[in-house]
C-alpha cells in the first residue's frame, strides 16, 4: 500500500495575479516608456518599503475614507505593533522625504516610483488587491506650474504609449477652511433627502460627506446632480490658483473638462484635483488621478511645504494596451543556434558565449536538447526568431559559421567566419 498522500496544488490568493511571459513584455515596455518621459521631466526614483506603520495611513489618508475604514491589509508584528500593507503611495513617500530631510531649506523634489500596492476590496477587471501603481511627487513649488506640469507629463505619456480616448477632468476643492465651510452646506443639503440616501451616504453623512458626490448608485444621482457646487464656496487664493492651473493647460492646448462633483477619495486634497478617464474599461474608467496636498507634509510632522503628485494604475493601462490591441509583440528571440546532435557539448557552449560576448544586446537561444536540424528549425519558426545559426559538422570543420535569415528572403543564407557572423548580425541589432 502506498504512503504517498496525493495533495491538491495551492492556488494563488484571491484577487492577486499572475504575470505572464505572455504579457511582461507590455508591462515592461510600458516602464520603459515612464521612465523615458519621467527622466525628460527631471523626476529621480525613490523607493520605500512595502510595509508601514498603520498610523501612517490614518493620519495620512483619514479616518472616513474607504481606504482606511475597508480595504487595508493590516496586522500586528510580533513587537505588537500595528503594521499595514500599502495603500497608496504618497503616504510613504512623504514620510521618506520627512525621515530623510529631503526637502530641508526649500529644496524642490521631483520624485517618482513605482511597485505593488495592496488593498482589500472585491476584485474585478482593473481592479485587484494586489496592483502595481506608479506615481510622482513635487515638494516645495507653491505654484500651479507644478500641477500643470505633471498633467502635462501624463497627457504625453498617453500619447507615447497610444492611447485614446482619455479625457481630463479638473477641479478644486480650495482650502482646508474653504472645505469645512462647504462641508456644513452639504450636510445640511443632504439632511433633506435622507430617504433617497443609501447606507454608504449615510454613514459618510457626518464624517466625509464630499465622498457622497462621487456615488456611483443611480438612485441618489439626481440628487447629487443638484447638490450645492464647491465652486461657489471657493477662497480668492484657491480661485487664482485654479485660474492659473487652466490657463496654463489652454495656452499648452490641453483639452479638460471641469467637473464640480470631482473630489478625490483622500482626505489630504487641497486646491487642485484631477483624473484622466477612458471609457474603454467599463466601471474602473480612471487611470490617473491626483492633485495637490499643500497641509501633508506638516501635518505628518514636517515643515509646511506644498506639494503635488499624482497616482496611476498600471494593470489598467495594461488592460486598454491588451483591449484595444494597441501593441503587437515584437520578436524576442533574435537568433535561434541549430545544432547538429553530433557536436560536443563544450563547443556548443564555448561557442555560444562567444557569439554572446562579441553580441551582447542579442537575444541568443540554443537548443540544449539533441534533436534533428527539421525539429529545431520548426521551433526557431515557432518562436518568430529572426536568424537561425547553423552549426553542423561542416561548420565544425571547416570552423565557420552559416547565418540563415528565417524573415528576409533577400539575405537569404550565408556562411563565413565568426567575425563576418558578428557583422551580419551587428547590422541586424
Amino acid at each position: 500500500m502506498s504512503n504517498n498522500i496525493s495533495r491538491q496544488p495551492t492556488k494563488r490568493l484571491r484577487g492577486m495575479y499572475d504575470t505572464l511571459p505572455s504579457e511582461t513584455w507590455i508591462w515592461q515596455r510600458v516602464e520603459s516608456v515612464v521612465q523615458q518621459v519621467f527622466h525628460s521631466y527631471y523626476f529621480q526614483e525613490i523607493r520605500f518599503p512595502l510595509l508601514e506603520e498603520t498610523a501612517l495611513f490614518h493620519s495620512a489618508i483619514g479616518e472616513a475614507t474607504d481606504v482606511v475604514d475597508k480595504e487595508m491589509f493590516s496586522f500586528q508584528s510580533r513587537s505588537g505593533k500595528k503594521i499595514s500593507l500599502r495603500p497608496e503611495g504618497t503616504a510613504g513617500c512623504v514620510r521618506a522625504v520627512i525621515q530623510n530631510d529631503l526637502c530641508n531649506r526649500g529644496t524642490i523634489q521631483k520624485l517618482w516610483y513605482q511597485g505593488p500596492m495592496f488593498r482589500y476590496e472585491r476584485p474585478q477587471k482593473g481592479r485587484n488587491r494586489q496592483f502595481t501603481q506608479l506615481g510622482a511627487e513635487i515638494f516645495n513649488v507653491v505654484t500651479a506650474q507644478a500641477d500643470a506640469e505633471l498633467i502635462l507629463m501624463t497627457a504625453k505619456l498617453w500619447k507615447k504609449i497610444g492611447l485614446p480616448n482619455i479625457r481630463l477632468e479638473i477641479n478644486s476643492l480650495g482650502t482646508s477652511e474653504t472645505r469645512k465651510e462647504y462641508r456644513e452646506v452639504l450636510i445640511k443639503y443632504f439632511e433633506q433627502h435622507l430617504d433617497v440616501l443609501d447606507e454608504d451616504a449615510l454613514k459618510r453623512l457626518h464624517s466625509n460627506p464630499l465622498r457622497i458626490l462621487d456615488s456611483k448608485n443611480p438612485k441618489m444621482h439626481p440628487i447629487v446632480e443638484a447638490a450645492p457646487v464647491l465652486s461657489d464656496y471657493l477662497d480668492e487664493e484657491s480661485q487664482l490658483h485654479f485660474d492659473e492651473l487652466k490657463n496654463i493647460l489652454d495656452a499648452c492646448e490641453i483639452e479638460y473638462t471641469i467637473n464640480p462633483k470631482l473630489v478625490r477619495g483622500l482626505d489630504y486634497y487641497s486646491k487642485t484635483v484631477f483624473e484622466w478617464i477612458t471609457d474603454d474599461l467599463g466601471a474602473q474608467g480612471t487611470i490617473c488621478g491626483g492633485g495637490r496636498y499643500d497641509a501633508l507634509v506638516e501635518l505628518q510632522g514636517g515643515k509646511p511645504t506644498p506639494a503635488v503628485g499624482f497616482a496611476m494604475g498600471i494593470d489598467r493601462i495594461v488592460e486598454l494596451i491588451k483591449d484595444l490591441n494597441l501593441w503587437k509583440e515584437q520578436s524576442s528571440v533574435d537568433a535561434y543556434l541549430v545544432i547538429d546532435k553530433e557536436v560536443n557539448s563544450n563547443i556548443i557552449n564555448m561557442l555560444s558565449e562567444k557569439i554572446r560576448n562579441a553580441l551582447p544586446t542579442l537575444n541568443l537561444l540554443v537548443n540544449q536538447n539533441p534533436s534533428s536540424f527539421k525539429a529545431q528549425f520548426k521551433k526557431a519558426n515557432k518562436l518568430s526568431a529572426q536568424f537561425a545559426i547553423i552549426i553542423g559538422a561542416n561548420e565544425v570543420s571547416n570552423n565557420s559559421f552559416t547565418l540563415k535569415s528565417l524573415q528576409d528572403k533577400e539575405f537569404g543564407q550565408k556562411e563565413g567566419t565568426f567575425e563576418q557572423l558578428v557583422e551580419w548580425l551587428q547590422q541586424f541589432k
